[in-house]
């Protein structure tokens, strides 16, 4: 018997860590699909060990079980070929779910007798931390495999695939591919999806593999697996329309998008599409631009996608566009921005680049959804991680960081999410103390922390009655 065993997986074009529900997982099932797959998460597999029990706060490494401690014995017990899924290449931090490791992988499935496949960008290395080299070493693995083949089998496997929906016991968001690689001649120094050959799916077998995850219990979607949702189909109007329009008569509770090129946005072909995600897409949705720098000199030294006064033309778009509030509480459609430390050519000057656009923003009385800051991770095979260069301001990036999280992040909380806000159709996650955390589903949703114990994965309308640096302080209230 095959199983699959999805250790969760975070790249630049891609997110599957829950309560997102990946590609991977969904693709090797629907390979497997007439051999009767089973699923099991890293978390199923952490329940099988001895855990000391946390008392006042959820233990996230085993919050995403999908059954019993028995079950799970049980299955690995019969168990003939192991596909295991893993592989983080943007650290984050995770509200209620840690991805599995190479080192814990190793001591977690080292005595398992069974053939056991890598799946996923764990082939290429892995961290969990910003800064630090990359996890390698497979030799725990008797084979690695790709999911990276033909879309003509890609698409038959996406569909078969959304049956795995039915072993998971909890509502997840599915993030959706609709390309890989990018349009650009030349990559960004650090990225590794220029390594990709460049292809998209037709908008045909997308709206396919839509139905079938709707018909198996999927409520919500991302078009989240892309270099840049905006350049879909050469960056044709008429294709994304196509897209969109067919995701939103399928009637799901969230459509969202994640990754986009400012350089893109900021044309007239741009324009037209961010009008279609604000037209068919639901409220809250957020475009992650890869920004990484405002600094021209690292720029140009990492051969990034755009100048900074691009950057900026694209967020006053989006705003003008998005920018009105939706049904559920938050703005239709805003940016995000991605600040990237330990490039080539860092200086200090960069932080003061980097502050001095990010204020420009704020005193223009524009929005920005959120600004994920985090340091490069070197990969091989990536001119960065081939040839890593030499730099002093390593020791500056928590103050920077802090010094961002403080003027201008904290402006723009309160700004996209007022105090008297009501927030709806807030999924309560994770409990600390009697404190009770929880996110909306969809693209960067905001975390929402009440001052009492709610029931977790219960979903609530929330009052905003103060902000954190990054977090909202909320009060449950009547629809």
């Amino acid at each position: 018997m095959p199983t699959i065993l999805d250790c969760y997986t975070d790249e630049p074009s891609g997110l599957g860590v829950p309560p997102y529900l990946g590609v991977y997982p969904r693709y090797v099932y629907g390979r497997l699909v007439y051999d009767k797959p089973k699923y099991l998460t890293i978390d199923d597999l952490r329940n099988t060990q001895p855990r000391k029990q946390l008392k006042h706060k959820t233990d996230i490494a085993v919050k995403n079980l999908t059954r019993s401690q028995e079950e799970t014995l049980k299955i690995l017990d019969e168990t003939r070929t192991l596909y295991i899924i893993a592989g983080v290449h943007t650290p984050g931090k995770y509200l209620s779910a840690i991805p599995g490791s190479l080192g814990e992988l190793n001591r977690l499935l080292s005595t398992l007798k069974c053939e056991k496949v890598l799946v996923g960008p764990a082939a290429k290395g892995t961290q969990l931390h910003g800064g630090k080299r990359p996890e390698t070493g497979l030799e725990l693995f008797d084979r690695v495999e790709s999911v990276e083949e033909n879309y003509t089998k890609i698409n038959n496997y996406a569909v078969d695939g959304a049956r795995v929906a039915k072993q998971i016991p909890y509502p997840v968001i599915a993030e959706i591919e609709t390309g890989r690689g990018c349009p650009r001649r030349e990559h960004c120094s650090f990225c590794m999806e220029g390594m990709k050959r460049l292809e998209h799916r037709d908008s045909r077998e997308i709206l396919n593999e839509l139905g079938a995850l709707k018909e198996h219990g999927i409520q919500n979607i991302r078009f989240g697996r892309q270099s840049c949702f905006y350049s879909y189909k050469g960056c044709r109007p008429n294709e994304t329309e196509k897209l969109l329009k067919g995701a939103s008569r399928l009637g799901f509770k969230v459509i969202h998008i994640d990754n986009a090129n400012p350089a893109i946005v900021d044309t007239s072909k741009g324009e037209r599409i961010t009008e279609l995600i604000v037209e068919y897409c639901t409220p809250g949705n957020v475009a992650a631009f890869g920004v990484e720098s405002f600094d021209e000199n690292v720029q140009i030294d990492n051969c990034l996608n755009t100048d900074s006064n691009t950057v900026f033309e694209a967020v006053k778009q989006i705003n003008r566009l998005g920018g009105e509030r939706g049904d559920n509480g938050m703005p239709k459609f805003l940016p995000g921005i991605n600040i990237l430390h330990g490039l080539r050519g860092e200086t200090k000057k960069t932080h003061d680049e980097n502050m001095k656009w990010l204020k420009k923003m704020l005193d223009e009385d524009l929005m920005l959804r959120r600004i994920n800051i985090r340091q490069v991770v070197r990969f091989p095979g990536t001119p960065l991680g081939d040839n890593p260069p030499k730099l002093k301001t390593r020791r500056y990036y928590y103050s920077w960081r802090r010094q961002i999280r403080t003027e201008i992040d904290h402006e723009m909380l309160k700004r996209v999410a007022p105090v008297g806000t009501i927030i709806r159709d807030v999924r309560m996650e994770v409990k600390d103390g009697k404190n009770t955390f929880g996110r909306q589903f969809g693209s960067y949703p905001l975390i929402a922390g009440v001052k009492q114990e709610l029931e977790l994965g219960k979903p609530y309308s929330l009052e905003v009655t103060g902000h954190m640096l990054r977090s909202l302080v909320c009060q449950p209230c009547n629809p």
